[in-house]
């Protein structure tokens, strides 16, 4: 047999003992493949392994935690707003709309709650193994590098986005300038810049086309229902088969746009951008008085036909992502053969006489009165979870990590019981999670 013809077994050890090292060392070899290629997607083709595996901390786990006191300054009482950052532990903010108000400190009565409410850290179950504490500067390598972040939501999201103006302080910049002009509208994009004065430009590892004027590493998007209006209204017909007198919307305001067109700006190229991760959040306005067509007076005790605008939201979520999914197929990835993936973080709800609490919850608390939708938002997040839990969304990720968010009455800003203060630890333990998430929970992401 000429050498061109023999078998690969023909050159093989011929010792068993030589035979089990060279099968170690295949093995090897495919354990190394299945870590260091950087596409899911190769995985789900050829079926070797499963894409939706966790490999040190699931949502579940990083949920099953608790607050812990972790005093991160001296000074025992609030004398001025500005104080909130040095409390919360950061060197300043890129983002300057409604400066105070994000800090919580914009109401001088309620400065009695400082330091404390900036004083606990969550402390994930221990089942969560090998999470990296948070550190801006590897968030900033992996924005620069992997991909940034594309935050789509309502106004609890532009809450993130502040937080992630300050986490990322003072590497970044923040546009538009709302000091100069506070007339700006509020559902304006706002980006977060590379600063071209950041000491980490010299290690950082930038990709073809990358530009710190235009490149953005964060964006945030006004988007409240995720599909626009006009969309909603043609699903609502061709699910209901509507009367012509139907009318699903009230005159109350929203923004909202249709996924085709975030996703634009999602895909856009270097230098506009370099996205990896979109991340999106709903249910806040998933309301019988935005969508009174679903409002039933009758059921007073049931959140006035709350019922149906759930069914309608698992309709819309369906539709929602059978689109982003077909646009993902498509996609062509960042560079280095990565592909971008989705993550759906789950909504949370308020807390009734949330600034006469003072201190976290041990566990959730239920409801005395149903104010707007709130009682109800958990049964959103569920319903969103399990539309996308589908195997065919394979880039679409649910995050139910809504529960350090519901033990922190305390927390919220000082004008309203649902939203959030940046440097109480909740907002930031979203980006904390998100980016543990996206470089080590997602097979192909693992670096």
């Amino acid at each position: 047999m000429s050498p061109s013809k023999r078998s690969w077994w023909a050159y093989s050890p011929r010792t068993f003992t030589a035979k089990v090292i060279a099968l170690g060392a295949f093995l090897t070899f495919l354990l190394t493949v299945y870590i260091f290629i950087p596409s899911s997607s190769y995985r789900l083709k050829t079926g070797l392994f499963n894409p939706r595996t966790r490999s040190s901390c699931s949502p579940e786990a990083y949920s099953n935690g608790q607050w812990t006191w972790s005093p991160k300054t001296n000074v025992t009482a609030m004398t001025n707003a500005r104080q909130a950052m040095d409390m919360a532990g950061f060197e300043g903010c890129a983002a300057d709309r409604e400066f105070f108000w994000h800090l919580g400190s914009d109401h001088e009565e309620m400065w009695g709650r400082f330091p404390n409410v900036t004083n606990y850290e969550w402390t994930p179950s221990r089942q969560c193994n090998n999470l990296r504490p948070l550190n801006r500067e590897l968030l900033v390598q992996d924005m620069v590098e992997q991909g940034g972040w594309l935050l789509i939501g309502d106004s609890v999201t532009e809450n993130h986005f502040f937080s992630l103006s300050c986490i990322l302080y003072p590497h970044v910049r923040a546009t538009p300038n709302y000091t100069e002009n506070p007339y700006f509208e509020r559902h304006w994009p706002q980006n977060l810049y590379l600063r071209e004065d950041s000491p980490l430009i010299p290690s950082l590892n930038f990709p073809v086309g990358f530009n710190l004027s235009v490149t953005p590493l964060v964006t945030f998007r006004r988007v409240d229902l995720l599909l626009s209006g006009e969309q909603l209204e043609q699903l609502h017909r061709e699910t209901y088969h509507d009367k012509d007198d139907f009318q699903l919307f009230s005159k109350e305001l929203y923004w909202s746009m249709a996924p085709s067109e975030y996703l634009e700006i999602f895909q856009k190229p270097l230098p506009e951008a370099n996205y990896g991760t979109l991340i999106v959040s709903t249910a806040g306005h998933w309301t019988t008085t935005l969508m009174s067509g679903f409002r039933d007076e009758s059921k007073e005790n049931d959140g006035y036909g709350i019922d149906n605008v759930l069914k309608f939201f698992r309709v819309a979520m369906k539709k929602w992502a059978d689109d982003i999914q077909a646009a993902m197929d498509v996609d062509e990835g960042t560079k280095g053969g990565r592909r971008r993936q989705v993550v759906v973080r789950a909504y949370l709800p308020g807390h009734e006489n949330c600034h006469n609490l003072f201190e976290p919850y041990k566990k959730p608390v239920g409801w005395q009165i149903k104010w707007y939708n709130w009682p109800w938002i958990l049964d959103f997040d569920r319903i969103f979870g399990e539309v996308v839990s589908s195997s065919k969304y394979r880039d679409i990720h649910y995050l139910g990590i809504e529960r350090p968010a519901l033990l922190r009455p305390d927390a919220h800003a000082a004008g309203d019981c649902l939203h959030i203060m940046t440097g109480a630890g909740v907002l930031e333990g979203w980006s904390h999670y998100i980016w543990h998430y996206i470089t080590r929970e997602i097979p192909g992401r693992i670096r």
